[in-house]
């Protein structure tokens, strides 16, 4: 028997930035965020308010609904990667819609789980706390 991602995942002290264009799916993982013990912020749901986000918030990761009301969120994707910052897309297009030089980024697919999304975080190659993103 395996063990359950989300009993083992601890992300007290991490700051999460939510990008979802769908308010219950934001809240939902807002909600999961802080049950794992993180600090969620967001939801964000354009991809202007998803910039200044993640230019003046301090993150250590992201989760990165890929079409924002039919925008696609690369450019905040691309920022991200330029500042140091993991994040994961979240789609119900699946791989085939991710860009190549984003193609090594975890994907949820929706519909997901509390388990699928724990999964998904543990594979992030996180920063270390207090190192200013």
């Amino acid at each position: 028997m395996t063990a359950d991602p989300s009993a083992m995942l601890d992300l007290t002290g991490r700051r999460l930035l939510v990008v979802e264009d769908e308010e219950l799916i934001g809240m939902m993982l807002v909600d999961l965020l802080q049950d794992l013990g993180a600090q969620a912020l967001g939801p964000a749901s354009t991809a202007a308010d998803a910039l200044a986000m993640a230019e003046t918030e301090g993150l250590s990761a992201a989760l990165l609904d890929l079409s924002l009301k039919g925008e696609m969120s690369y450019p905040i994707a691309d920022r991200l990667a330029e500042r140091g910052v993991p994040f994961i897309f979240i789609t119900g297009y699946g791989q085939g819609h991710i860009v190549p030089r984003h193609a090594a980024v975890p994907l949820l697919t929706k519909p997901f789980g509390p388990r699928q999304l724990a999964d998904a975080l543990t594979r992030l190659a996180w920063p270390q706390p207090g190192d200013g993103r």
